[in-house]
């Protein structure tokens, strides 16, 4: 490890020594996502630093919170929204404290009950998994596995006795490939003494301790027996620790009697998981490290379009905005962080086209040509499936067609998948006569509509002609920083008025009203009034088109907004802006166990129950800065605000809970002070969200194999109507599945079902499957869904890193003049029998790197200025094992000269074979 690296770690030890861990999200003290948020928040800072050493830039935060660290690692002094990193943090630490709720039983997952080799599987399975996964750009997937692992990893320190036996650094072994965990205790080999209080300072038999071998404690939840001798993992919930020998191991939580083995514990789990992450630094490179932490610009750009015969002039339209956005925003921090592309047609729809390169997105979309279509559906949710599940959480998407869906079997799953992700889908609907006057006999665009309205979009119905009047739309909220104030919806309209806050940090208001024949009138916290009749008034300009009003306000008056609305036809309203000032929800459940905590519900929550929610605020200046005045839960298309208590949680996050949930369709509100500048301020949700009284579990514990068959249990429960229960499960990869069609539920219990998924022998490794589960209950009453995230990994036979061997060094460095002098650095890099290098790259260094390759060997030259004396290769094969090569070039004070200079021979002595991280 660096100097750097390692004086970040003894900060991070200093921080973690004072914390209680191990335990779940929402526990007492600080959790298993303590450990984990810090080691991240330190090995982020570090990678943050050496990408802006390579670009040239300094990288200094303006404060400590994650928003400053976030400005700082992507070089801007604009306005940046933390809600995309906050969110990637959460997918992985709220995985983390799940295993304690999925897992609860799973000796592996604990390495509880002496299971080493079952627990190291787990961690090299995984990370392979995510280092898979991040090659094929499923980033949420990567992440809520790295949660997993970390909770894993972790525990192997708190549930061994790696601490008693005198270590003072991490197990290496349980994170290399090639290595086993060695030397543990036979299951006939007694490791405890008796312990009546529970309170010894240590149980450990001598012969375990002097002969170094390796043990673990017995959990026992639902039996008290254990084999004879062996330790127990302690506590209340641990039936076993009432067996001879009594007590128990377990450093989960700091007691007077095992302080010191709690806090070696932490920091050696705290050490374990910044190597895991550097290992993961290293397959993946920089960049995309910091991409699968959610470092990113928060705007993606992601299009759906019909591409049948008659749509030649929206797709131009289309490759209009596109090639737009990129032109003018490219190096703002309003620059698309990722771009999207899916077409449909006819029979056929996509592929998914992911994209972080504007000039990959440029070639594709021009590509695409009008053709073909038959009758008039088309494959449009189909396309839309793929997108959802492509793009990344609250994403916004726009769809161009001018016919209605084919696929209308996909609805209910498309609502699911925007109640999962969060995403926003707007429609640019434009029939042609001919379209229109079929489309009128046979079918709607009312399925777009209801879609639009379910995510907090927009459906825009347009003449041909007029299309490019109304993607204005989607230059206002391709920004980094898009916060929605207020929305509502009336079917039919009536006479109402909808109050709502501009705060100080807010920037480019924008009005959104869809509907036929509105009329309104728009009032400023000054008393300035403007009807939907003046199109220039002195609060702003409105746009028409179609069925869109589009209202950019002038200033930015900041206070109480009022805008009438005085019609009795049905409208859509929606008022959103630009600020850093935002929140990220989720509705959670409370589960018990030794480690009780929340989980999230992936789902509609439940119905008869109060809703809960986890809640974190994100500002300009972090959520410290903010203050909470009211979080409710607003009904769309209703009168109804149900209003939440609020509790502050130990890791700073807020829970929140509803008693009297709407009994609709909801969306949740929050109102609150920006402290910084004494500004009142109001965001709200777009995805409406409404309770069911049947829920769906479903959990999956190993990664698919191509060719091979997985099965997936899941269970229904339902407190409504009992009966046959419809099951729908379809997946986003077409692949091969089945599942029972009905299962029979009773009012109050449960009933279980199994799906068989078999991926096909050629699915590429890495691969990212989302499965939709759908329950419907007797007469369509009721219905709920489960989405999973499923991984494809293919098994992986080479397990050996890369080699790097350093051959030469030269350079003639001044201290006091580093700019005016260089070195360079020679290197050959080999993979032996293994798969072959797949990619080498700078890891820390703001030099330059070139290769050649000659017999299977990659001789490398590192060039670099005196004022860059460290560097970092990292050398990656084509299966994701990573070997690293490292060397620091010395430097003094004044004019002393330094040179080196190593032969060939010599390289052997600094041959470096660094750890291997798998895929």
């Amino acid at each position: 490890m660096m100097v750097k690296s390692a004086l970040a770690v003894v900060a991070l030890l200093a921080l973690v020594s004072r914390l209680q861990a191990f335990v779940s999200v929402g526990g007492s003290g600080n959790t298993h996502v303590t450990i984990t948020g810090n080691t991240v928040m330190a090995k982020i800072t570090e990678v943050c630093e050496a990408v802006a050493e390579a670009e040239g830039r300094d990288f200094k935060p303006t404060g400590s919170s994650v928003e400053e660290l976030l400005r700082a690692c992507l070089g801007t002094t604009g306005e940046v929204s933390g809600a995309k990193f906050r969110t990637a943090l959460n997918q992985i630490y709220m995985q983390n404290g799940i295993v304690d709720r999925d897992f609860m039983n799973s000796p592996s997952h604990h390495f509880n009950n002496e299971v080493f080799a079952e627990g190291r599987n787990l961690i090299i399975q995984g990370t392979a998994a995510i280092k898979a996964n991040v090659r094929s750009d499923n980033l949420q997937s990567a992440r809520e596995t790295l949660g997993r692992v970390c909770h894993t990893l972790q525990d192997f320190y708190s549930h061994s006795n790696w601490v008693e036996l005198g270590n003072k650094s991490p197990y290496a072994n349980l994170i290399r490939p090639d290595l086993n965990v060695e030397n543990i205790a036979d299951v006939e080999m007694p490791t405890c003494s008796d312990c009546a209080s529970g309170t010894c300072t240590n149980q450990l038999l001598p012969a375990v301790l002097n002969g170094k071998f390796l043990t673990s404690g017995y959990m026992g939840l639902f039996s008290s027996d254990k084999p004879q001798g062996k330790c127990s993992h302690g506590g209340a919930s641990d039936l076993s620790s009432a067996q001879n020998p009594r007590g128990g191991i377990s450093k989960d939580e700091r007691h007077s009697h095992n302080s010191n083995q709690h806090n070696s514990a932490v920091n050696l789990a705290s050490e374990a998981t910044l190597e895991l992450l550097e290992d993961i630094r290293g397959a993946i490179g920089n960049k995309d490290f910091l991409r699968l932490m959610g470092i990113a610009r928060s705007a993606v750009l992601a299009f759906v379009i019909d591409t049948t015969g008659s749509m030649a002039d929206d797709i131009a339209e289309a490759k209009r905005v596109a090639y737009n956005i990129i032109d003018t925003k490219k190096g703002t921090q309003d620059e698309p962080s990722e771009y999207i592309l899916v077409p449909f047609n006819d029979p056929k729809f996509g592929p998914l086209i992911r994209t972080t390169n504007p000039d990959v997105m440029k070639s594709e979309i021009s590509k695409l040509k009008a053709e073909g279509g038959g009758d008039i559906p088309e494959m449009c949710l189909s396309a839309l499936q793929l997108s959802l599940t492509g793009a990344p959480s609250s994403s916004h998407i726009y769809v161009f067609t001018d016919a209605p869906p084919k696929d209308t079997h996909l609805e209910k799953t498309i609502t699911a998948l925007i109640r999962s992700t969060k995403s926003t889908v707007s429609f640019f609907m434009t029939p042609s006569k001919r379209r229109r006057r079929a489309v009128a006999a046979a079918s709607t665009f009312q399925v777009y509509y209801d879609m639009a309205l379910a995510s907090g979009g927009q459906a825009i119905e347009v003449p041909k002609s007029s299309l490019s009047q109304a993607t204005d739309i989607i230059v206002d909220t391709s920004t980094s920083a898009l916060v929605t104030i207020l929305q509502r919806s009336r079917s039919p309209g009536r006479k109402e008025s909808f109050p709502f806050l501009l705060d100080k940090s807010m920037s480019n208001t924008t009005i959104y009203i869809t509907g036929s024949s509105l009329t309104f009138n728009l009032h400023s916290p000054s008393g300035v009034s403007q009807s939907n009749s003046v199109a220039n008034g002195p609060l702003g300009t409105i746009h028409r088109v179609g069925n869109l009003q589009r209202i950019q306000l002038n200033g930015s008056d900041t206070g109480l907004w009022q805008i009438e609305m005085t019609t009795t036809q049905p409208y859509t309203l929606k008022v959103t802006g630009q600020s850093a000032i935002t929140f990220i929800y989720d509705f959670v459940e409370e589960f018990k166990g030794p480690h009780p905590g929340f989980a999230v519900i992936d789902g509609r929550p439940s119905a008869g129950s109060p809703a809960k929610l986890l809640l974190t605020l994100t500002g300009e200046k972090g959520p410290e800065a903010l203050e909470v005045h009211q979080v409710a839960l607003v009904e769309v298309s209703g009168e109804k605000v149900s209003n939440g208590t609020v509790d502050k949680m130990a890791d700073g996050d807020l829970l929140v809970t509803v008693k009297e949930v709407p009994g609709g369709e909801f969306v949740v509100l929050l109102k609150g002070k920006d402290k910084t500048y004494s500004s009142l301020f109001q965001r709200q949700t777009t995805t409406q969200m409404s309770q069911s009284k049947v829920t769906i579990k479903a959990v999956a514990d190993s990664s698919m194999l191509p060719g091979e068959v997985f099965k997936l249990n899941f269970t229904v429960t339902t407190n409504g109507t009992g009966g046959a229960y419809t099951i729908r499960a379809r997946n986003d990869k077409n692949i091969p599945m089945s599942h029972p069609p009905t299962l029979n539920v009773v009012s109050g219990g449960s009933a279980q079902g199994v799906i068989s998924l078999t991926p096909p022998a050629a699915t590429l490794s890495g691969t990212d499957v989302t499965l939709t589960i759908e329950a419907e209950g007797p007469g369509g009453a009721d219905s709920n869904y489960a989405n999973l995230r499923l991984s494809v990994l293919s098994k992986v036979t080479d397990l050996t890193p890369p080699k790097c061997s350093i051959v030469d060094v030269q350079g003639v460095c001044y201290a006091s003049a580093c700019s005016s002098s260089n070195w360079e650095l020679s290197v050959n890099i080999t993979d032996g029998n293994g798969t072959g290098i797949q990619s080498i790259s700078i890891q820390q260094g703001s030099g330059n790197f070139t290769q050649k390759v000659a017999e299977d060997v990659v001789m490398g030259l590192y060039e670099a200025s005196c004022c860059s004396t460290s560097v970092t290769l990292s050398a990656v094969d084509k299966v994701g094992n990573v070997g690293r090569c490292s060397y620091n070039m010395k430097s003094g004070a004044g004019p002393r000269l330094f040179t080196m200079s190593i032969p060939l021979w010599a390289s052997l002595l600094l041959y470096v074979v660094l750890r291997d991280v798998s895929l």
